[in-house]
Formats: C-alpha cells, structure tokens, sequence
C-alpha cells in the first residue's frame, strides 16, 4: 500500500503558509493538524499538486507561484466606486471593507486609493501574485 501523496489519497498535515520575508499567512503547527482528500476542493489545486509525490513523514517547504496559488492581481478587479457609497467611514488605504457580492456572500475588497469623489476598492485576493512558502508535515496518507 502507498504513502505517496497523490489522486485517491486522503491526507493528514501540518502545515504553514508564509510569504517570502518569512511572515506566516496561515498555520496549523500549533493546533489540531489538518486533513482533506485529494481532489475534494479544501485545498488550491496549485499546493495539491505540490504535494503529489511526497510521502508520509515527509517535511518539506515548497514554493509556490502566483499562478498555482492565489493567481495574479485582476485590473478588472479594481472597482471605482462614488465616495458617497462610504458617508460617515472612516477610509485609509489598506483598510478591508465587507461588500455584499450578488449572491448575497460576503466579498472582503481593500481601499486602494480614494479622493473627495472616488474610491477605488481593490477586489484581488490578498495573496494574488505573492509567491509563497508552503511548509508541511505529512503525518498520515491512507486511501481515501
């Protein structure tokens, strides 16, 4: 029976997201490790497939690309929106407002710049076009 990562295989890890200065986005070294199923959407596709290959026990830090991680920013993604929109806010750059997407879900969006008229609101992923560290520790890989 393989411990190799990869299609039907059900994994469990620790594991640290951070970006290239070193600063951690997200982990779970100090907490309850994680567990997904290849190919079951808890995971980006692009930090699956990083792992294929690697066995149970391993510990490794891959990098990984903007283009197999958040992807890179969208210009389309920047919305130019009235000022009137945020009477009574408080705005600064960098400041991360909950917007209401269509479908009713919440769609976090960051104040680029913004004037007396115009604020423009950057909707990109946080991470869109870091490069990351993706360090893990594969415990366990058994057949899903």
């Amino acid at each position: 029976m393989s411990k190799l990562i990869g299609p039907g295989k059900s994994v469990t890890l620790h594991f640290a997201i951070k970006l290239e200065d070193g600063q951690i986005i997200d982990s779970n070294f100090s907490a309850e490790p994680a567990t997904f199923t290849v190919g079951d959407g808890n995971l980006l596709e692009g930090f699956e497939q990083a792992l294929f290959g690697l066995e149970e026990g391993a510990k490794q830090t891959l990098k990984i690309l903007p283009e197999n991680g958040f992807g890179m920013p969208n210009p389309s993604n920047i919305q130019n929106l009235p000022r009137s929109q945020f009477d009574g806010m408080e705005l600064e750059q960098g400041l991360v407002i909950s917007f209401s997407d269509p479908g009713n879900g919440e769609l976090p969006g960051v104040i680029a710049e913004f004037d007396d008229k115009m604020v423009s609101v950057d909707f990109n992923h946080p991470l869109a076009g870091k490069k990351l560290d993706f360090e893990v520790e594969i415990l366990k890989v058994v057949d899903a």
